[in-house]
């Protein structure tokens, strides 16, 4: 089924990608070279213990607008038991719908269910995602059933979306570990992120959920779910636990993925695996792609900003490198 996409499964090089412009733009987000999306209002806030005000996390993903992100995920409609950082998900998204119609970011939202679908919708998200494991334990942990369970529960959600014509992103947790049963076969993640491709995900985002990948594993990885599914439709991850982060996103712009899941000022971490540590920083991911010549349409003194404002607001320092040497010369 795969085969009249094989075009999109060759192996392209950050050289070849530098020097000759070979991908189809139809791939390459509004003339940038890189397609960055921003998970710092989500994924980086929803384990900070330190409460964020529906004022605060309004204006962080203004910032991070302002600052040229133009697609960022804003909240997640999740359970507030087990996730309390997000229960203010629906009056933030509410808050950024005035804003919102005169920018061109995408907000996006996590929806595990048809009624956090709903809910999303109905608090104005551009875009939804569903997220699956490639771990069996991870799976039962996180969620409380099997990879082929929440398969199935996401059949609904997708319906749904489909018919609504609401854009879906799927994500794949534990693509190169797992803080339960170790190691995790790259089939395994081949066969997730091929299912939620059929759901109707238009691109999955492959997370290394507790950073312990590096260019070896991740490349293995990588080639594996691109034997599978296409170039096109991949995304890629990575928390930083190792500091590995950033050495692993070279590798997947080497294998001719252009899109990149990152956190400003390395915010986040999992509730559900100790010990991992935040997000690869924004920061540096748009340092390191402007020194290799490639355009994101990020203005990265405008992100540090960002980086900075919710540090404050968190009481705690940044975690990037470069926001923290960027804000030194400030001073």
């Amino acid at each position: 089924m795969w085969k009249s996409r094989a075009l999109a499964t060759k192996r392209t090089s950050i050289r070849r990608l530098c020097q000759c412009r070979a991908m189809s733009s139809t791939t390459l987000p509004r003339n940038h070279d890189i397609k960055i999306v921003e998970v710092g209002p989500r994924d980086g806030l929803q384990n900070e213990k330190q409460y964020v005000s529906t004022k605060d996390k309004i204006k962080l993903v203004q910032m991070l607008a302002d600052a040229g992100c133009s697609y960022i995920e804003a909240g997640a409609f999740v359970s507030p038991k087990w996730v309390p950082s997000m229960a203010n998900s629906t009056e933030v998204m509410e808050g950024l719908i005035p804003w919102k119609k005169s920018q061109g970011a995408v907000l996006s939202c996590l929806t595990p269910n048809t009624k956090g679908l709903d809910l999303a919708i109905a608090a104005g998200a551009d875009e939804v995602a569903i997220f699956g494991s490639a771990s069996e334990a991870f799976s039962q942990k996180n969620i409380n059933c099997s990879i082929e369970e929440s398969l199935a529960r996401f059949e609904q959600v997708a319906e749904r979306a489909n018919l609504l014509k609401i854009p879906m992103r799927g994500y794949v947790s534990c693509v190169l570990g797992c803080p339960y049963q170790g190691s995790v076969e790259a089939s395994q993640v081949a066969m997730v992120t091929e299912k939620l491709l059929e759901l109707g995900c238009h691109e999955v985002s492959l997370g290394d959920t507790i950073g312990v990948g590096t260019p070896k594993t991740t490349r293995a990885m990588l080639e594996a779910v691109q034997a599978t599914v296409a170039t096109e439709n991949l995304a890629v991850h990575f928390h930083d636990t190792y500091g590995m982060a950033v050495a692993n996103v070279l590798t997947a712009l080497d294998l001719g993925i252009t899109v990149v899941d990152s956190s400003v000022a390395g915010l986040g971490g999992c509730p559900y695996a100790k010990g991992a540590s935040g997000n690869v920083a924004t920061e540096e991911i748009v340092y390191m792609m402007h020194g290799q010549g490639l355009s994101t349409g990020i203005d990265l003194d405008k992100l540090v900003d960002a980086g900075d404002f919710i540090c404050g607001a968190l009481q705690k320092g940044t975690q990037s490198k470069v926001g923290r040497a960027m804000s030194a010369k400030r001073i």
